[in-house]
């Protein structure tokens, strides 16, 4: 089993957890994140290409909310959507961007600054947990490599 699928289900799950129990933490868990995740898992592991895409969610995410508090309605989603789009330029190549860029305007929050806080949180706790499967999955190569070769000069002493 890949040590980055196990990662990224269990941090999930406890995002979700952490979600339902804390009503502070609500924003944490949005349907984009399991996307998010897909899109880092199935990529050569890379911190500099997550980060960058984690920016330019977070980056989508403070427009789609300003968008959506300074003018809300259907004219502003369709500017949001333009928006968001045409920052793609930027070849982030990451479709989930648009979809966070539209957290506010299907989310109610007390407080401008919740969906982008709670985006960057949730990709940076991601990255966090992606980068710590990355050193496990490697720690376990070097030792089942490094265990499964016989110690130089072992073949007399076994024979």
């Amino acid at each position: 089993m890949n040590v980055k699928i196990i990662g990224v289900a269990f941090y999930i799950m406890l995002v979700y957890g952490a979600s339902k129990h804390y009503p502070a933490m609500h924003g944490l868990f949005f349907p984009a994140l399991g996307a998010f995740s897909f899109l880092f898992i199935s990529r050569p592991f890379n911190a500099k290409a997550m980060s960058s895409i984690s920016a330019g969610a977070v980056l989508a995410t403070v427009v789609g909310t300003l968008i959506y508090y300074l003018v809300p309605g259907i004219l502003a989603l369709f500017v949001n959507t333009l928006i968001i789009i045409w920052l793609n330029k930027v070849k982030w190549n990451a479709p989930p961007i648009l979809a966070v860029s539209l957290i506010p305007f299907f989310t109610e929050t007390p407080r401008i600054w919740d969906v982008p806080l709670a985006v960057a949180l949730s990709l940076a706790g991601l990255t966090v947990t992606l980068l710590a499967a990355d050193f496990v999955h490697k720690l376990l190569m070097v030792t089942f490599r490094s265990g499964s070769k016989l110690a130089p000069g072992s073949e007399e002493a076994a024979g």
